[in-house]
């Protein structure tokens, strides 16, 4: 089968043509997959480092770049920055991260975002809520509903993503911070899966909610750096996929209450090759569905039902950063997961955001310096 591939487009012109309104149209790539071919095509180019992607009702959409802009994206042109954004802290990892509509969007317009903010003590991690105006130029009642509640120096491992619940509830993803221990401790926000409600109150199912054991927002504990986090629509089972250091990244399904053990036990080493914690496995936490040695890198994760590709039914499909690839992944009847095949390989960069379109296609960022927002959609004959 014949692939198409392009030049790659000079970034001072795509900027500018972005800062008119106007995205650059280029020619699609076909890749053969494992089970089906493929077609990618860059619905927008110029963006600096695009961290995620939603999909309005209208099929328009909104994506986040990490130094702190949010746009809108319609029929192949990408509007100015939006106004009324917070400062962010946008350093190292830090910086505007996911975004993530209501399900009652239309009637509400009601929208999520987190972003690392800078206060006493250093950054950390918040949850924001907004409104998208309905002339699309600005997000107005701007709330901070979550902040970590402790901050601290360096500038990694945020996480963070935001997983929408059946009863519109949020789960988010919550990294170390670079400072391991702290998830192991319960009354420290640091590496958690958190859950709330949509105005920062504790939902009545949190399995800490009294708050004496452990801070009543806690989900689960035990995190490294979890940048990928979903629900599986039909199963409704959370999945999360997470950085660990030197191999070890990991798949879970986090549950409430439950310890994944970082950093006592991983399947991954120190950068230096040492050993991290107690070795892999220890009483009272949980094993990763899966882990993958070496690293890829995970930027998020997403369980595949659509239309599009009946082929990929039920599969998860993480973005990889460090082998700049997207990995499909596949679970038996015992739920067992094994990775089944690897897309993309160093073709457009660093994959980082990965969401199912209404119509079943594919949406990904590559989280570069030109990055883009492409779309992945079965090809023709």
């Amino acid at each position: 089968m014949r692939v198409i591939r392009t030049g790659v487009t000079i970034a001072l012109t795509v900027s500018g043509l972005l800062a008119a309104g106007v995205a650059l149209a280029e020619a699609p790539q076909t890749f053969k997959t494992q089970k089906v071919t493929v077609k990618v095509e860059a619905i927008a180019t110029g963006l600096e480092h695009p961290w995620a992607v939603a999909v309005l009702p209208d099929g328009a959409y909104l994506v986040t770049e990490r130094p702190g802009r949010m746009r809108l994206i319609r029929n192949g042109k990408v509007s100015p920055p939006l106004a009324g954004l917070p400062e962010v802290y946008a350093r190292g990892q830090g910086g505007l991260l996911d975004v993530e509509i209501d399900p009652k969007f239309s009637s509400n317009r009601t929208l999520y975002f987190t972003a690392s903010v800078a206060g006493d003590g250093g950054s950390g991690t918040a949850v924001f809520r907004a409104k998208l105006s309905t002339d699309e130029t600005q997000l107005a009642d701007v709330k901070r509903i979550f902040l970590m509640n402790k901050l601290s120096s360096g500038n990694i491992q945020y996480g963070s993503r935001i997983a929408i619940a059946r009863d519109g509830s949020l789960f988010v993803s919550l990294g170390d911070r670079g400072e391991q221990d702290r998830a192991q401790d319960f009354h420290d926000d640091a590496g958690t899966i958190i859950h709330i409600q949509t105005d920062g109150g504790i939902p009545s199912d949190n399995p800490f909610k009294n708050g004496q054991k452990a801070l009543p927002e806690i989900w689960s504990k035990g995190h490294r750096n979890p940048q990928g986090i979903t629900f599986d629509s039909e199963t409704n089972r959370l999945y999360t996929a997470e950085h660990g250091a030197k191999g070890g990244d990991e798949i879970n399904t986090p549950e409430a209450g439950k310890n994944y053990g970082w950093p006592v036990i991983s399947y991954g080493t120190n950068y230096n090759g040492t050993k991290i914690g107690i070795g892999t496995a220890k009483k009272g936490m949980e094993q990763p569905l899966f882990y993958w040695d070496p690293s890829i890198a995970p930027g998020a994760i997403a369980v595949y039902r659509g239309k599009m590709f009946p082929e990929w039914n039920g599969d998860l499909l993480v973005t990889a950063l460090k082998f700049q690839l997207l990995s499909r992944l596949d679970r038996d009847g015992a739920g067992k997961i094994t990775e089944r095949e690897r897309m993309f390989e160093g073709k457009f960069g660093r994959m980082r955001d990965i969401v199912v379109a209404p119509d079943g296609a594919l949406l990904i960022t590559t989280d570069e310096d030109n990055g883009a927002l492409l779309r992945v959609s079965k090809a023709t004959n």
